[in-house]
Parts: C-alpha cells; structure tokens; sequence
C-alpha cells in the first residue's frame, strides 16, 4: 500500500514508480527555474566582464551549486509548513522525492560550492559565499521576520562583485550595479512570495511581504523593480540611447504587470515569471550599451 505523505493513511495498491521519478522530483525541489535563471544571467556578466571560457565555467559551477543548495535547503526545512499546507506542487509533499535525498542534496551542493567559490578568488569566493550564506539564513528563518528582504538584497547584490572581484586588480563593481542587484533581489523576494502569503501567515510567516499584504505587495514589488531598471538604464556613463529607452519601456511593462492580479489565481507564479523576464530583459541591455562592470 502506498501512503498519503500529509496523513499517512493507505492509497491504494502499491505501484512502482519510473526509475526517473525520484531523479524528476529531485531537481523539481531544488527550484530550477530561479536557480538556471540566476546561473545564466551571472555567467554572462562573467562574459560581459573579459572572463575566459574557463573563468565563465568556474562562475558557472559555483552560482549553480549555490542556487541549488539554497533551493534544496527551502524545501527541506519547509517540509512541514508545506505538509500542512498541502502544497501538492512541493515533490517533498507528494511523496515523489524523499526528504533524507533532498537534504544529502542540499549539504552536497553546498560543499560543492565552498571550493568552487574560492577557485575564483579570495575576494570574489567570500562574496559568493556570503550571499549563499545569506540565503541559506533566510530559509533557517529570517524569511519570518520584519527583515525577510535583507538576504535576497545581499545576496544578489553581491553577485556583481563575485564577478568582477575575480578579475585582475579585484576591482570592485561601480555602485549603481550593485544597487540595481539588490533591487533586484528585493523585487524577486516579494513576487516570490505572493502566490503562499495566506499560507505563510497560516504558519506563523510574517516576513515584510506578509505583513504588508497581497495588494500592497504586489504594488512595493513594481515599484522596486522599476527602481532596479531605471539604475541599471541610468547609472552607466553616457546617454542611454533608443535601446536603452526601449528598455525602460519593456521592464516598466513587466513591473507593472507584477502589481497586477493576472487572472483569478492568487497562488498564480506570473508576477515571479515576469521578474526573471525583467531581470534577463536588464542584463541584456547592461550587455549591448557594453557598460563597465568594474
């Protein structure tokens, strides 16, 4: 007999899953949407910067390791809440991963991101690292306090340094690119949150989004990252040219569209999707003016 993961109480007769399932729910638990998104965009700054193919990979490998240890980690101490919520899109909740693999997962990567980090500098490894460390306290429980928004500015405004830190020099990355990252980290932190606000206050969850509601949440989470856009628009040296407005243009459509209720689905992931479509939208246009990053 199979049992119910949320109660424990029989199913039906047993069936034997595909040999992939547990590999599907695997990576379905360590959020890869957000994780590649994340990846991608980093390992093009590296790129952009002057990196060679090696130095891109090593950026690569150590985003990657810490984005999916940072993942795992979310879903394995939520498991409760998230039983109890019955969130069936959670693989740890339907029973098609088990926990002790989701957190073997979660330690492994992490060790895996330790040396990666540092292989690209000790400057550039420490940043990485405290911005994996930052988000791992966010999951451990600074998610449920007034200051929920702290470890997503940190950590993804220090991204920009983890890239440039690792050229030669160790320049620092000019301010408005960091700024315009923990904007960005910020703005991703609130539509991240909206589609499981009732849920989380259910649970006790009262970080700055819950506190502040759905609607007002969504209206702090386009005006931040609009905010995110216009510095990465303006803050580069020079006039912004035709492309530069366009993009304003494209990014201010996708903030505005976060502060939208899309449809009748309060738990629907569209404003998240917008803001990674934001994000890829920004760094694109970071790219083609071929600003500085240090």
């Amino acid at each position: 007999m199979l049992s119910n993961p949320v109660d424990g109480t029989a199913k039906g007769p047993a069936v034997r899953p595909p040999v992939s399932a547990p590999v599907l729910g695997l990576l379905r638990a360590a959020h890869p949407a957000p994780a590649g998104a994340v990846t991608a965009l980093v390992t093009a700054l590296a790129a952009a910067s002057g990196r060679d193919a090696y130095g891109c990979l090593l950026v690569a490998l150590a985003v990657l390791t810490g984005q999916l240890s940072v993942g795992w980690s979310n879903d394995r101490i939520d498991l409760r809440r998230d039983l109890a919520a019955e969130r069936c899109d959670k693989p740890l909740v339907t029973g098609a991963v088990q926990a002790r693999a989701v957190g073997t997962a979660a330690g492994c990567a992490l060790l895996l991101c330790v040396p990666l980090s540092l292989a690209n500098g000790l400057l550039a490894g420490s940043a990485q690292l405290i911005g994996v460390a930052a988000a791992w306290a966010y999951n451990l429980g600074v998610k449920a306090t007034l200051l929920s928004w702290l470890p997503y500015a940190l950590g993804f405004g220090l991204l920009a340094a983890f890239v440039t830190l690792g050229l030669p020099g160790h320049p620092w990355p000019p301010p408005w690119l960091v700024a315009a990252g923990a904007l960005l980290g910020v703005g991703a932190h609130f539509t991240n949150v909206l589609p499981d606000i009732d849920a989380d206050l259910a649970a006790g969850i009262r970080g700055l989004p819950q506190r502040l509601g759905r609607q007002r949440s969504r209206s702090v989470a386009a005006l931040i990252l609009l905010g995110a856009s216009v510095v990465l628009v303006l803050g580069p040296a020079g006039p912004p040219g035709p492309a530069g407005w366009l993009g304003l243009a494209i990014t201010g459509a996708l903030a505005l569209a976060t502060a939208l209720p899309l449809g009748t689905d309060p738990r629907s992931r569209l404003p998240f999707l917008a803001t990674l479509a934001l994000a890829a939208v920004d760094v694109t246009l970071l790219l083609l003016r071929g600003s500085s990053l240090a």
